[in-house]
């Protein structure tokens, strides 16, 4: 007679455990036409909204916007794949003077959101700003037309802006690469004569191509969805595009024609970070499980110092800086924390983040637990589906989640009105519920992948054992797995939350009138040139932004 392990050795890798029921597959459909139903809207406004605006777009918009884009998105790539490459390569691989402290410090700048960074940048380089008056002081020149200095406010500043706080992406793939791949490696090329110049160059740099893919996909998402920093520096991208033409030029459909173009980069995008992640996968399979503990090479003279200043000054730039500005106004505007105006935006934060976060860890948890319960061609395209949202920008997003919440509201309304004889007015568009629509499709990947990610911790004879002792799958999984679950749920729950509370580019274009957020707070008061009044609220959420950034520097303390 055959031993339950045996049994239990012999159930092919993925087969059902037995524990699914026939609605989990109509839920995870479900999940997955949520993050549809915007893009499928986008699509049919483009079609449908006629091509009278057409024209002028593409003679004077889009041209010049997607040239725009493409500089961005192409300069800002190159200087964040170097930063990233060389302060991992640096922490990994040598020793010098805080490297430990900087090993974690790297991960700080993601904290700090791409538009509160312009706002700080262009307080530090206007005319008025410290430095400009430091080099009016030193040499004695009045005014402007006296000395020459580059404007921060040019696709060169959006450029320093969004590279350094984008850049961890980067960094995080990279050092991971470097450590468990890289190491190994070099140490070999080392016995047979290979100088530390020619390692970096020739094995370990090819060795971390899919992960510097992987990163550089990432920053190319954010710098299309970012719109706070571009609107603020001046530079046209096709993000700002859209809101222009949607808010100032009150055309919808030209908007949804705009984003329809950047579907197209989407999509280039994510095709390439999942051939990405398919090489790194293959890549990690030709390694040992165990990362290998090399000695460091130690470096000294000058070159310790460089390493170190060279690693320093990213941390400087993307985080200190502007959390010391936005510190400094903050701590003069204390008062501002009894302002009913900061604590309805603060009371509106926390109630969109808190719904999305809910929203979303219900939704992830039902794709992780069907792919878990029985993997199906079904399940992996509508997990596949589901996680489309995080790389469409927030102002592509707002328009599809707009079009068909507003249709609901008016037929819901003129039901109301046809029967009982009341207007039931805008219930979705009108209230938060549409930030919170767009922020669970936008972020509805980061809790299933975190759900999914605490799910292969547990071993699937857990749900067997269950079954074996009498227990259903429902009791299994509110007795067994749910609070095996927690930490992996709080977790998901926390990111989404943060991540929510520092969304702009969705929430801005959504907001209901007199409905403010802490985020579309601080872009209205830099909006009319008070970044001093925009501080506390600011700091707020870049406090709020640090506590996962320190719980993946606590993480990286553990490893070698």
């Amino acid at each position: 007679m055959q031993s339950t392990s045996q049994i239990l050795k012999r159930r092919p890798t993925g087969a059902k455990t037995g524990l699914s029921h026939p609605l989990l597959a109509v839920w995870a459909g479900g999940a997955s036409l949520i993050v549809l139903m915007p893009i499928l809207a986008i699509a049919w406004l483009a079609i449908s909204g006629g091509g009278s605006d057409w024209p002028h777009l593409m003679q004077n918009v889009i041209p010049r916007a997607t040239i725009r884009t493409l500089l961005l998105i192409a300069f800002t790539g190159m200087t964040t794949a170097v930063v990233g490459i060389v302060t991992a390569w640096l922490v990994a691989s040598c020793e010098f003077p805080l490297r430990r402290f900087l090993s974690a410090a790297l991960v700080l700048p993601l904290a700090i959101p791409a538009y509160l960074a312009a706002y700080a940048f262009g307080e530090l380089f206007t005319f008025t700003g410290p430095v400009q008056g430091l080099i009016r002081a030193i040499f004695g020149f009045k005014t402007s037309r006296d000395y020459w200095f580059p404007d921060i406010r040019s696709l060169g500043g959006a450029v320093l802006v969004l590279s350094s706080v984008l850049y961890p992406y980067i960094y995080l793939a990279c050092r991971s690469m470097f450590l468990m791949q890289g190491r190994a490696a070099a140490d070999v090329a080392r016995t047979l004569g290979a100088g530390p110049l020619k390692v970096f160059f020739r094995i370990q740099i090819p060795m971390a191509r899919p992960a510097i893919m992987i990163g550089l996909t990432l920053v190319a998402m954010e710098t299309l969805n970012d719109i706070g920093a571009v609107e603020f520096l001046g530079v046209q991208t096709l993000t700002f595009s859209i809101f222009d033409t949607w808010l100032n030029r009150g055309s919808l459909a030209g908007a949804a024609q705009i984003a329809c173009i950047m579907l197209v980069f989407v999509i280039g995008l994510m095709m390439i970070e999942r051939a990405a992640r398919r090489r790194q996968r293959f890549s990690s399979q030709k390694t040992t499980s165990a990362v290998h503990d090399a000695t460091r090479l130690p470096l000294s003279g000058w070159k310790k110092w460089a390493a170190t200043i060279a690693c320093l000054l990213p941390v400087l730039s993307g985080f200190a800086v502007p959390f010391l500005i936005l510190g400094n106004y903050a701590l003069k505007r204390l008062d501002q924390f009894i302002e009913p105006r900061l604590l309805n935006a603060l009371f509106h934060s926390i109630l969109v983040s808190g719904a999305t976060a809910l929203v979303t860890v219900l939704l992830g948890f039902v794709l992780a637990y069907a792919a878990r319960t029985g993997r199906s061609r079904f399940t992996d395209t509508a997990g596949r589906l589901a996680s489309f949202g995080y790389g469409v920008p927030g102002t592509v997003l707002a328009i599809g989640v707009l079009f068909p919440l507003a249709a609901l509201d008016n037929l819901v309304d003129a039901g109301f009105r046809s029967t009982l004889g009341i207007s039931t007015g805008l219930l979705m568009t009108g209230t938060g519920f549409a930030i919170i629509y767009a922020c669970t499709v936008r972020f509805l990947t980061m809790a299933e992948g975190t759900l999914e990610a605490g799910f292969q911790k547990l071993s699937p004879h857990l749900d067997m054992a269950a079954r074996a002792l009498g227990r259903t799958g429902g009791q299994t999984l509110r007795t067994v797995l749910l609070p095996m679950m927690r930490p992996a749920v709080l977790t998901a729950a926390l990111l989404v939350f943060i991540e929510t509370m520092k969304e702009l580019s969705a929430t801005i274009m959504l907001r209901p009138f007199n409905f403010n957020t802490l985020a579309t707070l601080v872009y209205e008061d830099a909006s009319r040139a008070k970044v001093e009044d925009a501080s506390v609220a600011a700091m707020i959420i870049v406090v709020a932004g640090m506590i996962p950034v320190i719980l993946v520097s606590r993480s990286m303390e553990r490893r070698p």
